[in-house]
């Protein structure tokens, strides 16, 4: 079998890994492959240390050389189901997808079918071939835009180091709670709630996790926002912003109570009760093709419940406005 359809991979330990197991090592450097198959590798001697096969608790050293070649094999066992995709780009290695708010990304517990993976094994079948069906990275169920789907090994394995390396640029637009007066900076590690096993929260033992968001549009008692991701921690931006005391609107898990400002009028208040989920959308996605090197960029309209939302907000201005005179 020649190398472009097998799973190969080489890395050098470094500093951060050096002393840990193997298995906890590459777990690390290739997080894209669930475990259980990191140590089928490791144990079949398909991934070796220093041209050595080890056993998954050998300690690993500073500057030792992993390398990973093994024959692929089918990753998942969901089923392909004929939903509709709103694709933005495609060709041999990727697809590029406009997301709606309400579709889940991956099956799971209470999500068994009517996925975005579901959809991709029937839209492109040799997807089901790669790690996690080609996802790389994901969405809330309830934040739209769009996202990168590998559909080769090449492609999988370069779009996984462009977010590693942080190259791949993704840029949301959000509208939260407050007047922000001016973009900031967040900086704060993310990681799971110590009490609420459903939510993420900064932590002092979380993953690094940065955020730059700038304003779009101030309104009496909202502001929208685009942010920018460093990294890709679960639910990054709805943490962050929450934490620096302006959620999302309409945020289910991380916004609390609806809070209506001084002033409200019916109409607002109507638009923001209905709105009920997260306002974030994935508006921008800039990364490197992986088999030309190309720098592509594309970029999707925010979708009419996100529309509506602005429109309210500028109405509810207007309103106010004409009130003081």
């Amino acid at each position: 079998m020649s190398s472009e359809n097998r799973i190969v991979a080489s890395f050098a330990v470094p500093p951060a890994l050096s002393d840990r197991r193997l298995d906890q090592a590459v777990a690390e450097l290739m997080p894209e492959h669930s475990r259980s198959r990191l140590q089928s590798w490791i144990r079949s001697g398909a991934l070796t240390v220093n041209g050595e096969v080890r056993r998954p608790k050998d300690k690993v050293m500073l500057s030792d050389r992993i390398e990973l070649d093994a024959e692929p094999e089918a990753q998942v066992t969901w089923q392909a189901e004929a939903i509709s995709l709103d694709i933005v780009y495609e060709d041999e290695h990727l697809l590029v997808i406009n997301k709606p708010a309400g579709l889940v990304v991956h099956p799971a517990a209470g999500h068994a079918d009517g996925t975005l993976v579901n959809a991709l094994l029937n839209y492109a079948p040799e997807v089901e071939n790669l790690p996690r069906a080609g996802i790389v990275h994901r969405l809330d169920k309830d934040t739209s835009g769009i996202m990168v789907v590998a559909r080769s090994l090449i492609a999988h394995t370069s779009l996984v180091d462009q977010l590693q390396t942080r190259s791949m640029g993704r840029e949301y637009e959000a509208v939260v709670v407050g007047t922000l007066t001016g973009g900031a900076t967040v900086d704060a590690p993310i990681g799971r709630h110590p009490h609420e096993r459903k939510k993420m929260g900064v932590v002092k033992s979380g993953k690094p996790a940065v955020t730059h968001y700038r304003l779009i549009e101030r309104f009496a008692a909202h502001t929208h926002v685009r942010c920018k991701l460093e990294s890709g921690r679960t639910h990054q931006i709805r943490v962050h912003m929450a934490h620096v005391k302006h959620p999302l609107v309409g945020d289910p898990l991380y916004g609390g109570r609806l809070r209506l400002p001084k002033g409200t009028t019916e109409e607002l208040r109507q638009v923001l009760s209905a709105f009920h989920r997260q306002a974030l959308h994935a508006r921008q996605l800039t990364l490197e093709h992986p088999e030309t090197g190309e720098i592509l960029s594309w970029e999707v309209p925010l979708p009419e419940d996100f529309l509506g939302l602005l429109a309210a907000l500028r109405k509810h201005v207007k309103d106010l406005e004409s009130d003081e005179f």
